[in-house]
């Protein structure tokens, strides 16, 4: 490929519709708005989904089923290698220590605490814990809760 080769892909570059240029253009006279009318005066918008008067799509078409997105809130991991990091030996880990941590928010305020990574200090959490973060804190000598 060399400079002289360079060329647009097809219908990339397409030219500007220039409108009420003359009979000849083919878009002259009423400029493509067809005639008179609310669509033919300037300033003129229609709301989005219009359809002329007529019943819109969105509104002929019923109503079904039932979206569960605002209920289903899903709980925020934290890996007890994030736990190492943050915590001293012997802290108490609840909802509000990891918020203050800075781990949750009250956007996500279900936590859970995951088994990924090592754990070398002993934390008493009354978070709810996987199986295999449970497992790792009682090896360590921490409590679940």
């Amino acid at each position: 490929m060399e400079l002289h080769n360079l060329t647009n892909t097809p219908g990339a570059r397409t030219r500007r519709k220039r409108v009420g240029r003359g009979c000849g253009s083919g878009m002259g006279k009423t400029s493509t708005r067809g005639h008179k009318g609310q669509a033919a005066r300037k300033g003129h918008k229609q709301k989005l989904g219009f359809e002329g008067g007529q019943m819109p799509l969105v509104r002929r078409l019923p109503k079904r089923g039932f979206n569960n997105a605002a209920f289903n809130a899903k709980a925020l991991g934290v890996n007890l290698s994030d736990l190492e990091k943050k915590f001293e030996a012997g802290a108490e880990i609840t909802v509000e220590s990891l918020a203050k941590a800075g781990f949750s928010d009250n956007k996500r305020p279900k936590v859970k605490i995951l088994g990924s990574g090592e754990l070398t200090k002993k934390f008493t959490v009354k978070v709810p814990c996987s199986a295999a973060a449970k497992a790792k804190i009682e090896a360590v000598g921490g409590t679940v809760a």
